[in-house]
């Protein structure tokens, strides 16, 4: 077990007080894994990392980010502690340039480290250095999560926190943006997504969590989990060959 990046233990979190989404859920990520979380729909599982990420108001539990407690921190306050999170939609500025996009996440950073950042962004995404000047909401779907992806990137964050990543995709950008995942962590990023399609983000994580009815039911090792009876009756419903990429 490495350096915990991120401990989640017993969080209570939901819109409304009294009425919790998130029933107790507990989760460890460690430096440079990419930790996965999975659950059948209704689960909590976007509502969870929301409530990390200070977008769902926390009632119970703790938060801790590199070992500073972070719990019920507000979310514009993240990014300066480390966390950086992608949301499902809305994640871009869609009538502005690529490169618009990235000076723009850039803001937080000292104003002489801001282009050279960006040059860093267009060397792990050259896709976008041969689109800089495009609007990025004119962007195929896999560019523009590259786009979402690379502004996060820029504060340099101990944690990146993805919401459904693929969610819209079509099989050809699915595989896309989990190759893209791949050579964020190969950087030394540490990564926590919440994934619907279970199959493609086994292919890539680490270590997984399913999450029903607010809790974390079952985890293990994201390779094995696939093939885990356990899995395939909380959330797979069925058995399955070893993951592949594509969607479940």
């Amino acid at each position: 077990m490495g350096r915990s990046v991120l401990t989640v233990k017993d969080l209570v979190a939901g819109y409304e007080p009294g009425v919790p989404i998130v029933r107790g859920a507990s989760i460890r990520v460690d430096e440079g894994e990419i930790v996965v979380v999975l659950g059948p729909n209704g689960a909590g599982k976007s509502s969870f990392i929301k409530a990390i990420a200070g977008l769902v108001p926390v009632s119970g539990g703790t938060v801790l980010l590199d070992g500073d407690d972070i719990t019920a921190l507000p979310a514009h306050q993240m990014v300066r502690r480390g966390l950086a999170f992608v949301p499902q939609t809305e994640n871009i500025f869609p009538l502005m340039s690529v490169e618009d996009n990235l000076k723009v996440a850039g803001g937080v950073l000292p104003r002489s480290e801001v282009q050279p950042r960006i040059e860093e962004m267009y060397g792990l995404f050259p896709d976008l250095r041969e689109r800089r000047t495009t609007a990025a909401g004119n962007l195929s779907g896999g560019q523009r999560q590259m786009v979402a992806v690379a502004r996060a990137l820029m504060v340099r964050p101990k944690l990146l926190v993805l919401d459904e990543p693929s969610a819209g995709l079509s099989p050809k950008f699915v595989s896309m943006v989990f190759s893209m995942l791949t050579d964020v962590r190969m950087t030394g990023v540490t990564i926590l997504l919440v994934e619907q399609n279970a199959k493609a983000a086994l292919a890539i994580g680490d270590r997984a969590y399913v999450l029903v009815d607010g809790k974390d039911a079952h985890e293990g090792v994201a390779s094995e989990l696939w093939n885990d009876p356990v899995v395939a009756e909380l959330y797979l419903g069925h058995r399955s060959a070893a993951p592949e990429g594509g969607r479940a």
